[in-house]
C-alpha cells in the first residue's frame, strides 16, 4: 500500500454484495471507500477460505473480519439455536475484546426487526454479540446470559472463552454449527502462556470452519508455527505493506536531494506517521518529555497524546509528578495492567472522550496494556519515554496514531548507545529519523554523542529539585518513585535486544537523577558503580509522614516496634558480652596462659634458690665438665637452656604431638 494509495476502491466493488442495512452503517461510520487490507481479505473470508492477515496498525483490520462475520450468519439457512455458538472472536486484552465487542454492537443495533422472524424463532433473527472479560461477570453468569440473550457471536480474552466453552458451559455451549474463528493480534495470542489454553480451544471447535489470523507484526517463521498451532486448512496469506517515497541523499552534497528521482521504502507503520527519534542522556529524558509535548501544543497544535513506560510502577509514579512539567490545563490519565478492570476501561473511555484541545490537551501514560488493537482514533502524538522490551511492540505503539489515513507523529527517547536501535529497527523496516535535542526556548540542539562531555543540561537539577520537593510533601510518593526505579532497571536487565539495551552501560544515576530521588535504593546493580555528581535529599527520615493519617499512625507504630526490636537485640547482646567476660577466666586458652605464668614465677624463684645456695665451682672444674667459660657467664645459661627446651615442647603440645598432662608433668612442678 502506498501513501499515495491509502484506499482500494468503493465497497460496490466487492464480489458479493454487502446486505444494506450493514452498507448503511458502513456509510454512516464515513468509509466510502475500502482499505487494501479489507479490499483483500473480504472476498476471500466470505468464499469460505482461511486467511493470515498482516497489515499495519489503523489499516481497517476490524472491519475486515466483523463484515464477513455479519455476512456469514446473516445468509445461513438454518438459523442458530439457543445454545449454538456461530462465531468466536478471541483477543489477548480485555480492551481489545470490548472494542470489538462496541464494532459488532455498533452494526447490530442498526439491524432491521422481523416480526416474523422473532416470532418463529427462539433466537433473533439477526446475530446478537456477547461480551465475555472477567470483570464483567463470573463463568456461571456468562452462561446464563448466553442462554437468556441468544447471543451467537462470542467476543472474549482466551481464558473465559476456554471457561465458557469447556468449564461452566461444558454441557450447555454448542459448537458444532462454528461458522467463523477469528484470532485477533494472533501473534500475541500464540505467545506468553497462551498456546496451551487456545490448543484446548481448538481442539473442541469442529474442523469445518473457517479461520483467520489478524495481526500487525507476523514475521513467515511466526505465521508458520501460527498456522500448524490454529490447524489452518490451505490458508490465503494477505501481507499489505505500507512504502513511502525516501529522497536519495547527495553524499558528494549532504544534502537530501535527489539526483535520480525518488525510491520506495516499505514500512511496517502508517505511511502518514511520521516516527522521530531523540538522544539524549539518562537524566534528561523528563525534561525532554515535558518539551517534546509543549513543542507539539504549540507548534503542531496537538491535543491527544499518549505517553508508553515500561512498567506499571512507572506510569503510577510519574502519573503524580508529571502535572507541574505540562502545559497549563493539561489532564493527565493512567492506564496500567495493575489496575482493576473497570478502572482501566473507565480511563479508556474517559481519555477517548475528553475535549481536548490544544488549550486543554489530554495525556494518557500507559503500558503496553494500550500498545495492540485499541482504536484511539483522534491521537495526535505517541511518546516512548522508555522503548518497549518486545520488540513488536514498538510499531503496535506508535501505531496509536496516524490511523485511518490521518496523520500523526511519534517520538521515542533513546540513552547513550540505545542509539543503535534506530539501525535495529530500519531492519525492522521501521524507519525513525534523527531529531536535535530541544532546548529550554524549543530551539533544536545537535544530537548528543553517547562519548561526549557535554555539560548536562542545567533544567536537570531544577527538575530534580522540584519533583524532591513533591515527594517530601507524602511519604507515600517516595515509596511509589523506589519502586518505579527499581521495576525500571528490572525490565531494562531483560531487554530483548539485550546488546543494545545493556545494564553496564545504562547511567543509573543518571536515571535516579530524572526519577527525582531522594537516596539510591539498595539493590546490587547500584553496588559496584562510582555515583559521581549524585548527593541524597537532607530529609529527616523519623519525622518525613505519609499525607494519608492512618498509613502514618501505622508507620509511627512499626517503626516504635522496631525501636523496640532493636533496644531489645542490642540488650541480648550486651548481656551475651558481659557474660562471655564472666565466663572468660574459665576458658582454656586464659587457664594456659594463666598455668605459663605460674610456671615462670616458679622457675625465676628457683633460679634465686639456686644462685643463694650453690657455691660457684671453679674454672677448672668447668673445664673439666666441657663447659664453657668466658667472662660474665653464670649459673643462668642453664635456665636458658631449660627454657629453650620448655618452648620447643610447648610447639610439640600445640601440634598434638605432646599432650598436655606431659608438659605439666615436665615443667609444672619443681
Amino acid at each position: 500500500m502506498s501513501s499515495s494509495n491509502a484506499y482500494a476502491g468503493p465497497w460496490s466493488s466487492l464480489p458479493t454484495t454487502l446486505t444494506p442495512w450493514i452498507m448503511d452503517v458502513i456509510n454512516s461510520m464515513g468509509f466510502a471507500r475500502m482499505t487494501p487490507v479489507q479490499a483483500s481479505t473480504i472476498p476471500l473470508f466470505m468464499k469460505h477460505k482461511d486467511v493470515v492477515v498482516e497489515a499495519v496498525t489503523g489499516s481497517g483490520k476490524t472491519l475486515a473480519f466483523v463484515i464477513p462475520v455479519l455476512e456469514k450468519l446473516i445468509r445461513r439457512e438454518r438459523k442458530l439455536k439457543e445454545n449454538e455458538v456461530g462465531a468466536l472472536i478471541i483477543s489477548p486484552t480485555r480492551e481489545l475484546a470490548t472494542q470489538i465487542h462496541s464494532v459488532f454492537s455498533l452494526f447490530l443495533s442498526s439491524q432491521p426487526r422481523s416480526e416474523e422472524g422473532e416470532a418463529s424463532s427462539s433466537k433473533p433473527t439477526y446475530p446478537s454479540p456477547l461480551l465475555l472479560v472477567s470483570s464483567d461477570s463470573s463463568p456461571a453468569e456468562d452462561v446464563r446470559r448466553f442462554m437468556s440473550t441468544g447471543a451467537d457471536i462470542v467476543i472474549g480474552t482466551p481464558g473465559r472463552i476456554d471457561e465458557f466453552l469447556l468449564g461452566k458451559g461444558k454441557d450447555t455451549v454448542s459448537v458444532k454449527e462454528l461458522e467463523v474463528l477469528v484470532l485477533d493480534e494472533a501473534d500475541r495470542l500464540l505467545d506468553l502462556g497462551f498456546q496451551s489454553t487456545l490448543t484446548r480451544i481448538l481442539s473442541h471447535l469442529p474442523k469445518q470452519r473457517r479461520t483467520g489470523l489478524f495481526s500487525a507484526t507476523m514475521t513467515d517463521a511466526d505465521a508458520l508455527s501460527e498456522l500448524v498451532r490454529a490447524g489452518l486448512r490451505n490458508p490465503a496469506r494477505v501481507v499489505v505493506k505500507v512504502q513511502s517515497k525516501k529522497s536519495k541523499i547527495n553524499k558528494a552534497s549532504g544534502e537530501n536531494k535527489s539526483t535520480r528521482g525518488e525510491v520506495l521504502e516499505e514500512r511496517r507503520i502508517p505511511a502518514n506517521l511520521q516516527n522521530m527519534s531523540i538522544s539524549c542522556r539518562s537524566s534528561e529524558k523528563l525534561v525532554q518529555l515535558s518539551r517534546i509535548i509543549r513543542h507539539e501544543v504549540s507548534q503542531h497544535h496537538c491535543s491527544r497524546f499518549i505517553v508508553y513506560f515500561s512498567t506499571c510502577a512507572c506510569v503510577d509514579y510519574f502519573y503524580r509528578i508529571l502535572p507541574s512539567f505540562m502545559p497549563p490545563n493539561t489532564t493527565l490519565y493512567s492506564l496500567h495492567g495493575h489496575l482493576p478492570p473497570a478502572t482501566r476501561e473507565r480511563t479508556l473511555n474517559n481519555f477517548k472522550s475528553s475535549p481536548a484541545t490544544p488549550l486543554v490537551p489530554s495525556v494518557l501514560l500507559a503500558t503496553d496494556v494500550a500498545a495492540r488493537g485499541l482504536d484511539i482514533p483522534d491521537v495526535d502524538v505517541v511518546v516512548q519515554f522508555d522503548p518497549p522490551s518486545d520488540t513488536k511492540a514498538f510499531s503496535h505503539r506508535c501505531g496509536r496514531t496516524a490511523r485511518a489515513g490521518r496523520s500523526g507523529r511519534a517520538w521515542v527517547l533513546l540513552v547513550g548507545r540505545e542509539r543503535d536501535y534506530v539501525d535495529f529497527l530500519a531492519v525492522r523496516k521501521i524507519p525513525l529519523t534523527d531529531h536535535g535535542r530541544f532546548a529550554r526556548d524549543d530551539g533544536v540542539l545537535p544530537l548528543l554523542d553517547p562519548d561526549s562531555n557535554e555539560d548536562e543540561d542545567p533544567a536537570v537539577l531544577s527538575a530534580q529539585t522540584e519533583i524532591r520537593q513533591t515527594l517530601l510533601t507524602d511519604r507515600s510518593l517516595h515509596d511509589k518513585a523506589a519502586k518505579a526505579y527499581v521495576s525500571f532497571v528490572r525490565a531494562y536487565s531483560k531487554h530483548e535486544a539485550a546488546y543494545i539495551f545493556r545494564i553496564r552501560d545504562l547511567d543509573l544515576v543518571g536515571t535516579a537523577k530524572c526519577f527525582g530521588l531522594l537516596r539510591l535504593p539498595r539493590m546490587p546493580e547500584l553496588d559496584q558503580i562510582p555515583r559521581n555528581g549524585w548527593q541524597d535529599a537532607d530529609v529527616d527520615w523519623n519525622s518525613y509522614a505519609y499525607a494519608d493519617k492512618q498509613r502514618e499512625a501505622k508507620r509511627i507504630t512499626e517503626s516504635e516496634k522496631q525501636k523496640v526490636a532493636v533496644a531489645d537485640i542490642q540488650k541480648r547482646r550486651r548481656e551475651r558480652q558481659e557474660k562471655k567476660k564472666a565466663n572468660a577466666a574459665w576458658s582454656s586458652k586464659v587457664v594456659k596462659q594463666d598455668e605459663k605464668l605460674k610456671r615462670k614465677e616458679k622457675k625465676g624463684k628457683k633460679r634465686e634458690w639456686l644462685k643463694l645456695n650453690q657455691p660457684e665451682p671453679e674454672v677448672g672444674e668447668k673445664r673439666q665438665r666441657g663447659e664453657s667459660v668466658s667472662e660474665g657467664s653464670d649459673a643462668g645459661a642453664d635456665d636458658w637452656d631449660e627454657l629453650a627446651r620448655e618452648e620447643r615442647m610447648a610447639k610439640k603440645v600445640k601440634k598434638g604431638v605432646v599432650s598436655q598432662d606431659a608438659f605439666d608433668g615436665e615443667f609444672g612442678e619443681l
